[in-house]
């Protein structure tokens, strides 16, 4: 499988981050052609504290061809514009990544 992934950082205004959160990102997100799981996770604590990352949001797909093609669609297009002012303040990282799960024993 194939991972778009967005990390939110801690900010000030959390309540800001929820709304852009459940207003623009989750419903653009959900309707990407070719998603097939949706992973959202809130970052509570790390080892020895506080963390800086606030939220993890990765959207899966079959392969790297059908994230690209999800992303060129109109809700894709959509979604990087509406992150790309997260990314140029620093509020958020993403980047793409292979997945793959291994068997234990």
């Amino acid at each position: 499988m194939f991972k778009f992934v967005v990390i939110y950082y801690r900010v000030d205004d959390e309540t800001a981050l929820e709304d852009f959160f459940t207003s623009t990102h989750l419903p653009l997100v959900e309707s990407l052609p070719g998603l097939r799981r949706l992973e959202i996770s809130r970052i509570t604590s790390q080892p020895f504290g506080k963390s800086r990352f606030y939220m993890e949001v990765e959207a899966y797909f079959d392969s790297e061809a059908a994230m690209r093609e999800g992303l060129v669609s109109r809700p894709g297009i959509d979604l990087m514009n509406a992150l790309r002012p997260w990314s140029e303040n620093k509020l958020i990282a993403w980047f793409y990544a292979d997945s793959f799960t291994e068997d234990k024993g």
